[in-house]
Formats: C-alpha cells, structure tokens, sequence
C-alpha cells in the first residue's frame, strides 16, 4: 500500500529505540524511549502559504509527541505536519 500525504504533512518511519545502554544492560520494550528521529517516506505538495521543505530519504529530527501513529503493512509510521519537524540532519 502506497499513502501520499495531503497538503504540508509528511510521513516519517521513526528510527528503532536503542535496545542497550552504554554499559550494556538490555532495556525492556516497557522502558525505551520513544525516538525523536526518523526518516522521511512521503511528503505532502505543500500549501499556498508553505513551500514543502522536507524531501523523501530526508533524516529528521521531532517533537516527542509530534504526529499521528499509524500501522501499514506490519509496519509504523507516523504523520505529521512539516513544521513538527525540528530539523533536517546532514
């Protein structure tokens, strides 16, 4: 199933939650942190007054309860708008 974001949304596959810390110890699913990064699918054309900055294959950085959680195929996503997006990484 493809999904094509309407208007200024996009749709990010977050990033998989660090399964050890630093020293090693294995952290419960109960206990991980949500990620705050992931990776652009999708992005919407745009409003009249927002040019669609975001591009597919873009690393981003959001808000920790930016967007919608969906499941699509097995798989999940979220979809929010371009401007819960924080920022692009290089």
């Amino acid at each position: 199933m493809t999904i094509k974001p309407l208007a200024d949304r996009v749709l990010i596959q977050p990033a998989p939650a660090e399964e050890k810390t630093v020293s090693g110890i294995i952290i419960p699913d109960t206990a991980k942190e949500k990620p705050l990064k992931g990776s652009v699918i999708a992005v919407g054309n745009g409003t009249k007054d927002e040019e669609m900055v975001l591009k597919t294959g873009d690393t981003v950085l959001y808000g920790k309860y930016a967007g919608t959680e969906i499941e699509i195929d097995g798989e999940k996503y979220l979809i929010m708008r371009q401007s819960d997006v924080l920022a692009i990484l290089a």
